[in-house]
């Protein structure tokens, strides 16, 4: 089986490393992918290129925008794709251009699957991402193996945009449970604790969760790397409020969230991860 993989960024490159078999890659800078090179891969100058090469196609990009010129664009995939091929976009984009890109790829015989994952930085590394799917439940049980080699969890959700519609829900939890993480620890030190070992009692009690255990120590050393960027946090956070409103429902810790880590600096928002909203409460920001 030859599979293609485009996106070799933060979490793609990991991501990519689990797959076995014939790999072709490609991304915008040659040099991210060049730990796959070293071992094995094939690189591919355009994405018209690889997907000729390959059955299976892996993505995974930065924005929604991103995802339609891939797909839909006349040099994208599914123009140069060919009947009988499978891919698999494990971007964070939306759910309504997900059951879109999927309705076009039918008409050429080809199946779309829309398979965000979550778990940062530590789980692409490690293999223990969860994957949520949506699409075509033929082509979700021959690639199933696939996404497992990456994953500790792969759920199958239905129809095209269900696989992103989970991710929003994923994302929505998130975002309020960093806020809280934030809070915390910023009561925490104004009361005069030592904060990380209030940090190691409640990560063990009701309060426990995996922002507590896996970003809360980066915050408290000024490790501010990006597991999962800041801006690309905002663009998800952005499309659930998007989604919220078409379903006439409200979500207002989410739109808190989001004008929290609004008001952050550009700097904050384009380099670092998502648990640099600790920087809102040490510079007393309101």
């Amino acid at each position: 089986m030859k599979i293609g993989f485009i996106g070799t960024g933060v979490m793609g490159a990991s991501m990519a490393g689990y797959l076995t078999g014939d790999l072709y890659v490609y991304n915008r800078t040659k040099h991210k992918a060049r730990g796959l090179l070293d071992k094995g891969a094939i690189w591919c100058d355009s994405p018209a290129a690889l997907v000729q090469e390959v059955d299976i196609v892996f993505t995974m990009l930065g924005y929604p925008d991103d995802v339609r010129e891939m797909y839909l664009g006349e040099t994208g995939l599914i123009a140069n794709g060919k009947s009988g091929q499978i891919m698999i976009d494990c971007t964070t984009s939306s759910p309504e251009l997900a059951a879109r890109i999927a309705e076009e790829a039918l008409e050429k015989g080809i199946a779309i699957l829309d398979a965000p994952v979550s778990g940062g930085d530590i789980g692409a590394k490690n293999g223990t991402l969860s994957t949520m799917v949506g699409g075509d439940a033929a082509a979700f049980l021959t690639v199933e193996p696939l996404l497992q080699a990456f994953s500790s969890s792969v759920s199958y959700f239905g129809l095209a945009g269900s696989g992103q519609h989970t991710k929003m829900a994923n994302q929505i939890a998130i975002a309020s449970g960093m806020i809280g993480v934030a809070e915390s620890l910023h009561y925490a030190k104004s009361a005069g604790l030592d904060v990380e070992r209030v940090l190691e009692t409640i990560a063990k009690g009701a309060a426990g969760s995996w922002s507590l255990s896996n970003l809360a120590p980066r915050m408290l050393s000024g490790d501010f790397k990006p597991g999962f960027y800041t801006h690309h946090f905002l663009k998800d956070m952005k499309i659930a409020l998007q989604e919220a409103e078409k379903m006439e429902i409200k979500l207002p810790g989410l739109a808190l969230a989001y004008s929290l880590y609004e008001a952050l600096s550009d700097d904050e928002k384009m380099e670092d991860g998502t648990h640099t909203i600790i920087h809102y409460y040490e510079n007393d920001k309101e």
